[in-house]
């Protein structure tokens, strides 16, 4: 018998050491990401038109009357591609699951593990393309920079806008460092044009960065980028138009809202410095400051580093700011964060860099700690959903209900997967006076008033309030209070009887 080769030998002894090799960090990311969609399933106000497009996409098929958007359209129209790639991926799982009878809760869960899937497959090719440019002691920074990161991976299955931009910047961003310039603007072009029109602001300074390079050239540009723009003008507003019934280009509407009226500023407003001074650091941590030192001790990040600041320079004109809106520059600054994790690991052992490596160290352990502490926050940040959910719990009985929820329990993580089948009804009627609820043969409400007339309090949900700082060890706590209530028609002795903890 021929005997093997070696390289054959090692490849099927090392088989799965191979797999591990090869999809070990992602598995990594990808246990971060789901620990923290399983642990904080519900969603807030900013997700609601992705997540009730989802479940609508999911429950109602083609049935477009009974599509929730048609009756709280939200102050600007989305695109639903996004809801309906994520919604034809989720089907199969979604398919068993219903015929298993199981909550739709659990669809909720199966659409943002899918969505963090397709968003972290993007990371995966920025990874692969940082490995190959930088080595593999970067890509093992850049990964454990990620991991002990809360925000980046906590967004990742959440269903926003931007998340969506955010796998596209992810992918311009790994054919930037393959030197595929064309995909890289093309990628840009349908992250603005579809998703986020604020992309715009990154496609510019990297557009001019590759001209200025002589990477593209003008005419090539021109033409791959006004005809790749055609194409998605063209496709959001067939799909759009057909789901909004009207004509209708969705990000062009958010332009003009945003930009023309500045009407976005209506949700507060930030200084010009607090993307750089408030954002960054608190979502990169020790990123933050190893990021500046990558760009002086390997300038081959800082073609790439300069047009991604130059983006968060231009968005901090904007008076309304929000994490999300610059999440996509955070993979960028990672990798030069990586650059200088690397140098200080390769310098260890000599005089000097082996305090500044140990200082390090120290970062990335108060990095861990930090996004614990905002993990917990997070988990304390959906009172709406626990809510709801406590009251389907509660109430086991096969008469009908009807409940109303208020804006603030929908806003704060009550979405249509999270509502049951018959016995239970539900009503988001907005603007009912508190004094009108007495009038009213609701069975349930949920709602942020601790006493209403007619109805008894059930029993309160804490949220989270603030971070306290106390001379213990660890230093930080969360302060939660009451958030929402759950009320009890007084009328109504079957709700009367049921064993209920009462408010506080």
């Amino acid at each position: 018998m021929p005997r093997p080769k070696p390289a054959a030998a090692a490849a099927a002894a090392g088989g799965g050491g191979g797999w591990l090799s090869r999809w070990g960090w992602d598995l990594m990311l990808g246990s971060i990401a789901a620990f923290y969609a399983v642990m904080s399933p519900y969603t807030k106000v900013e997700e609601s038109f992705n997540v009730q497009a989802m479940h609508d996409i999911l429950c109602h098929s083609y049935h477009i009357e009974k599509y929730d958007h048609l009756e709280f359209p939200g102050v600007v129209p989305r695109t639903f591609i996004g809801a309906f790639v994520i919604s034809i991926l989720s089907s199969p799982t979604v398919f068993v699951l219903r015929l298993l009878h199981v909550p739709k809760f659990y669809s909720l869960l199966t659409v943002r593990l899918t969505l963090s899937c397709v968003t972290l497959m993007s990371l995966r090719l920025l990874r692969v393309q940082v490995k190959k440019k930088f080595g593999h002691q970067a890509e093992a920074f850049f990964v454990v920079l990620t991991a002990i990161q809360f925000h980046l991976l906590f967004y990742s299955s959440r269903p926003l806008p931007n998340i969506f931009a955010l796998a596209l910047v992810n992918l311009a961003y790994s054919f930037w460092f393959k030197g595929s310039y064309l995909c890289t603007l093309q990628a840009l072009i349908v992250a603005a044009v579809v998703f986020r029109c604020d992309m715009i602001l990154l496609l510019g300074p990297i557009g001019l960065a590759l001209l200025l390079s002589r990477s593209v050239s003008l005419l090539e540009a021109v033409k791959y980028c006004i005809s790749t723009a055609l194409i998605c003008i063209g496709f959001t507003v067939l799909v759009d138009s057909i789901m909004w019934r009207r004509i209708l280009w969705p990000e062009f509407q958010v332009l003009w809202f945003n930009s023309v009226l500045n009407r976005s500023s209506e949700w507060g407003t930030h200084s010009i410095h607090w993307y750089f001074t408030s954002a960054l650091p608190r979502s990169m941590i020790v990123a933050y400051p190893l990021c500046m030192v990558g760009a002086l001790l390997d300038r081959r990040i800082v073609p790439y580093m300069l047009p991604v600041f130059l983006f968060v320079v231009l968005y901090s004109k904007l008076p309304h700011k929000e994490l999300r809106f610059i999440i996509g520059s955070i993979p960028m600054f990672n990798v030069s964060a990586s650059l200088a994790a690397s140098r200080l690991y390769n310098n260890r052992k000599k005089a000097g860099w082996n305090l500044l490596y140990i200082l390090m160290l120290g970062a990335f352990l108060v990095s861990l700690g930090y996004s614990t502490v905002t993990f917990m926050a997070s988990y304390n940040n959906y009172p709406g959903g626990y809510a709801l959910k406590a009251l389907h719990e509660a109430d086991s009985s096969v008469k009908e209900k009807m409940v109303h929820i208020d804006a603030f329990t929908a806003m704060s993580g009550v979405s249509r997967f999270c509502e049951n089948e018959y016995p239970w009804r539900y009503s988001k009627e907005e603007e009912i006076p508190i004094e009108e609820f007495e009038k009213r043969n609701f069975t349930y409400l949920l709602n942020e008033h601790r006493s209403i007339g007619g109805y008894q309090c059930l029993f309160a949900v804490d949220g989270f309030s603030r971070v306290k700082l106390k001379p213990q060890i660890p230093p930080l706590s969360l302060v939660k209070e009451p958030k929402v209530f759950a009320h009890g028609n007084m009328r109504d002795p079957d709700v009367l009887s049921l064993n209920w903890p009462g408010c506080p």
